[in-house]
């Protein structure tokens, strides 16, 4: 599965690899992926994203499919239900954020503005094609400084410059395929027609 020319981070493990070339770096403009992976990026602070990638089947789960509607109902209980799950991460700063994340989004959206319009407008909802060889690839840019800043004014949690960039990697608003890897073209390809 791993045989092709690809980013070296994904090593030779094949749920890496297949997250690498399947979903890494495609735009994606659903509000609720959108919303699931910014948290799930939350949750990676500070561990690597293999780790969050091997436990997402029980994120879900556990966070009600990553339905906003559903995870802004969480109350006490469900706290201390998720601190119980040894299938996630479980901290409760990060389970707390995650909550209060669904409200934020859900005041936004009832307010007149999805997470989709909040997270793309800075860049006017345009994804961006970068041409970095491996060691080229930033871990932050100003543009993730900026959306951190307006995530942190909206009350989000767990979204400085370098998780937001790493979010905006997965979510395709930045094609950091390198350059002489296979996705790079694909990935270029599918941002023409976003």
């Amino acid at each position: 599965m791993c045989d092709k020319p690809r980013c070296p981070w994904p090593k030779t493990d094949p749920l890496y690899c297949a997250y690498h070339d399947e979903e890494w770096g495609v735009p994606e403009f659903d509000s609720r992926a959108l919303w699931e992976k910014f948290v799930l990026d939350g949750f990676q602070a500070g561990l690597s994203w293999i780790t969050i990638l091997r436990k997402r089947d029980a994120f879900r789960a556990a966070f009600a499919g990553f339905d906003p509607e559903k995870v802004a109902r969480f109350d006490d209980r469900d706290i201390e239900r998720l601190m119980n799950n040894a299938g996630i991460v479980r901290s409760r700063a990060k389970i707390i954020a995650a909550i209060d994340s669904a409200r934020i989004t859900l005041d936004m959206r009832d307010k007149g503005t999805s997470f989709t319009d909040f997270i793309w407008a800075i860049q006017d909802g345009k994804p961006q094609v970068n041409h970095y060889a491996w060691g080229q690839i930033p871990t932050e840019t100003k543009t993730s400084q900026e959306l951190a800043k307006l995530l942190k004014s909206k009350g989000y949690k767990f979204c400085g410059p370098v998780i937001v960039y790493a979010f905006m990697q997965a979510v395709g608003m930045v094609n950091d395929h390198t350059v002489t890897c296979f996705r790079h073209a694909e990935v270029a390809g599918l941002m023409k027609n976003s």
